[in-house]
């Protein structure tokens, strides 16, 4: 399913020493960012999924996560979502009824 996004500009993503806007509360540049999205162990993964999903702008989770890998990894990390957390379930279980009715492309 196409869905259309507003990624924030590249220009206004990083700060001055390479860090995402989202990551107010902690000193990691966007490639460390991305390692940690990567790392083996699935905690680190889980806990830095859940910053992004708590604290981006829901359209920039879209730059670094699928639809496929939130629906996989909400149950992992509903409980870190704070007040975010029932929108992403409301979010993504829309996402899973809209592909469900399309059917096989």
């Amino acid at each position: 399913m196409a869905a259309m996004v507003h990624l924030t500009p590249s220009e206004a993503l990083l700060d001055g020493k390479g860090r995402p806007y989202f990551l107010w509360d902690c000193d990691l540049t966007l490639s460390e960012f991305e390692a940690r999205l990567a790392d083996p162990d699935p905690a680190v993964r889980d806990y830095f999924l859940a910053k992004l999903m708590r604290q981006a702008k829901p359209d920039d989770v879209f730059r670094f996560a699928t639809v496929e890998g939130l629906v996989a990894a909400l149950p992992r990390v509903s409980l870190r979502l704070g007040h975010t957390r029932s929108f992403w379930t409301w979010l993504l279980s829309r996402w899973q009824a809209l592909d469900e009715h399309a059917g096989p492309a």
